[in-house]
C-alpha cells in the first residue's frame, strides 16, 4: 500500500506537491460534535509557515485552510474531513536549474528511481511544504486529546545548545521556537550568516507531554514508542529519535536508570504509565547549500518551523492511541 497514510483507528492520508494546485489532508475516525475553531487552525498553521522571518525561506504563503467535509456549523460530523491549503506562491522557474540534476541527501534521486519521474520543483512530493497538512491534522487530533498538554521547543541549532530545558509548558518560545533570548538572538544571528553563505545547519527539537493518559500503546508492533519514532522519523531532514534518556542508555548502569523515573520517557514497556512523556529528534542540514541555495528558495534550517509539525505528529499519535484504549474500554462495558 502507498505510504500516504498513518495510523488505525484516527487515520490520516496527505496529499499534494510542494508547487502543484494544492495540498491537504483527509481525516478518518474523528469523534463527532466536537467544536472546531477555523481561527485556532490558522494559528497552528502561522506558526508553521514560511516566510515570516527572515532565517526563513523567502517563499511567502498564506496558507488558508479551507474545510470541504466532515464539519458542519463548526462541528465534527464523526465522517472524514478533507481540509485543503491552495499553493499560491509558487516560482518554480526556480528550480529550472535543478530538473536535470539531483541534490545530494534530498528525495530527488530515489523519487526517480522509484517511479520513473519526478516533480523537481520545490522538491514536489517530498517537499517539506506537505508538512502542513500534518499541522491540520495534529489540530483535529488536538480535540480529541483535551486536556493534554504537547509542549515542543528547539533545544539545539548547530553549535548553540540550550543550557536549563523550560520549566513548564508555558515558557515562552519566542520568535523561533527557542525558549531562551540570549539563545535566540545567537542562533537568529547564526543562521543568517548560513543563509547569506548559502550554508545550512541541522540542530534538536525536544517534546515532552504532560497529562497523557496511562495505558496508551499496543504491545508488541504498535508500542506508543514504537508509532511515536515513526511518526517523527517520517518528518523531511529527520534522521534520529530518542526516548527519554535515548542514546545516553549507553551510558548508564541499572542503578542510575533506576533511581531517575524521568530516565523511562513516559513509558514502561512501550505503553504510557501515566507520567511526563519526554523526547528529542534530530535534524540534519539541508542539504541544498551554495550556489543552489542561492537560486531557488531555501530554509538554512528546518527546525524553528519544524516545532510545530513535531508537536502535531505526536498529537496524531497520541490521538490514535487514546482512540484504540478507548475502545477496549467500550468493549469491556458490553461485556
Amino acid at each position: 500500500m502507498p505510504g500516504n497514510s498513518f495510523g488505525q483507528m484516527f487515520r490520516i492520508t496527505t496529499f499534494g506537491e510542494s508547487h502543484g494546485e494544492a495540498l491537504g489532508v483527509v481525516i478518518d475516525g474523528m469523534p463527532g460534535n466536537l467544536v472546531v475553531n477555523l481561527d485556532d487552525l490558522r494559528k497552528e498553521l502561522k506558526r508553521r509557515a514560511p516566510g515570516q522571518h527572515k532565517v526563513h525561506t523567502s517563499r511567502t504563503e498564506a496558507d488558508e485552510p479551507e474545510i470541504l467535509s466532515g464539519v458542519f456549523e463548526n462541528r465534527t460530523l464523526g465522517t472524514p474531513i478533507t481540509v485543503i491549503v491552495r499553493n499560491t506562491n509558487q516560482k518554480s522557474s526556480d528550480y529550472n536549474e535543478l530538473k536535470d540534476s539531483y541534490r545530494p541527501g534530498h528525495a530527488d534521486r530515489t523519487t526517480s528511481q522509484k517511479f520513473g519521474i519526478r516533480d523537481h520543483r520545490g522538491g514536489g512530493r517530498a517537499s517539506g511544504r506537505e508538512t502542513l497538512a500534518r499541522v491540520i491534522a495534529g489540530y483535529f487530533a488536538g480535540l480529541i486529546l483535551k486536556n493534554v498538554s504537547v509542549y515542543a521547543y528547539i533545544e539545539q541549532v548547530g553549535p548553540h545548545k540550550l543550557k536549563t530545558a523550560p520549566a513548564d509548558h508555558k515558557v515562552d518560545r519566542g520568535e523561533i521556537n527557542i525558549p531562551d533570548a540570549e539563545m535566540t538572538k545567537s542562533v537568529v544571528d547564526f543562521l543568517e550568516d548560513c543563509k547569506a553563505r548559502g550554508e545550512s545547519a541541522g540542530g534538536i527539537i525536544a517534546l515532552s507531554v504532560r497529562n497523557c493518559p496511562e495505558s496508551l500503546g499496543e504491545p508488541v508492533f504498535d508500542k506508543l514508542k514504537s508509532d511515536l519514532a515513526k511518526a517523527m522519523l517520517s518528518l523531511p531532514a529527520c534522521v534520529a529519535f530518542g526516548l527519554g534518556e535515548g542514546f545516553n542508555f549507553a551510558n548508564l548502569l541499572g542503578s542510575e536508570i533506576s533511581s531517575d523515573p524521568r530516565a523511562f520517557g513516559g513509558m514502561e514497556g512501550g505503553i504510557s504509565n501515566g507520567e511526563e512523556i519526554h523526547l528529542k529528534v534530530a535534524f540534519k542540514a539541508p542539504s541544498t547549500i551554495g550556489e543552489k541555495a542561492k537560486a531557488g528558495r531555501h530554509d538554512p534550517c528546518v527546525l524553528p518551523r519544524a516545532v510545530p509539525v513535531v508537536e502535531a505528529m505526536a498529537k496524531i499519535v497520541l490521538a490514535d492511541h487514546l482512540l484504540r484504549q478507548n475502545s477496549y474500554l467500550a468493549f469491556s462495558s458490553f461485556r
